[in-house]
This record gives C-alpha cells, structure tokens and sequence, in this order.
C-alpha cells in the first residue's frame, strides 16, 4: 500500500507560480515512476509531468518550459514547481505512483489560475 497525500494548490493570477508537493507513505526509492495528472471539467485526465527513479522526466508539451517535477528522497516528496501559470492550467492535480504491481492516486489539489 502506498498512500499519497498532495498539498501546494490555491488560486493565483495568470503569471504567477505555484509549488504542489505529493508526499509518500513509502519511501519514494521503492517507487518505479511518480507523476502528476491533471483534470479540468469535462475534460480527460492527462499527465503533466513524471519522474522515475534515477532522474528521467517526461512532460506535456504544454507545460515545457514552465513546470519542473522534482523529487526529495529523504522527505519521501516530490514537487511540480509551476510557473507562468494560465488560466488553462486551472483542474484538479493528482499524484500517482506506479510500482511494479499496481498503481497508487492522491485525492487531489485544485489549482485554479484567474485571467
């Protein structure tokens, strides 16, 4: 079992920043791949961003550029650094985490970027 909690989310203008982190109840060194998905209304749940264990990252092509995923082992944490927000990006951001046997999905932070 691993459980994941998120936290960071909030409004904030068109430009500004945000800094989500998803903690881990495992040590994230026993996680193959962590990720952050998001979801706005009447939309599909899409990845963000993902980074394994030795480092490799993985963005959408709308977010390069202006997010950085990151990762603190020993806060069992890791971070999706926004910046040059849009209103776009306004959904649901999830955490998950992919292991050898299953998949593992936080509750979720809303972000919401205003004009």
């Amino acid at each position: 079992q691993v459980q994941l909690v998120e936290s960071g989310g909030g409004l904030v203008q068109a430009g500004g920043s945000l800094r989500l982190s998803c903690t881990a109840s495992r040590t994230i060194f026993s996680i193959n791949l962590m990720g952050w998905y998001r979801q706005a209304p009447g939309k599909q749940r899409e990845l963000v961003a993902s980074i394994t264990r030795d480092g490799s990252t993985v963005y959408a092509d709308s977010v390069k550029g202006r997010f950085t995923i990151s990762r603190d082992n020993a806060k069992n944490t890791v971070y999706l650094q926004m910046n040059s927000l849009k209103p776009e990006d306004t959904a649901v951001y999830y955490c998950r985490a992919a292991i050898p046997y299953g998949e593992y999905w936080g509750q979720g932070t809303q972000v919401t970027v205003s004009s």
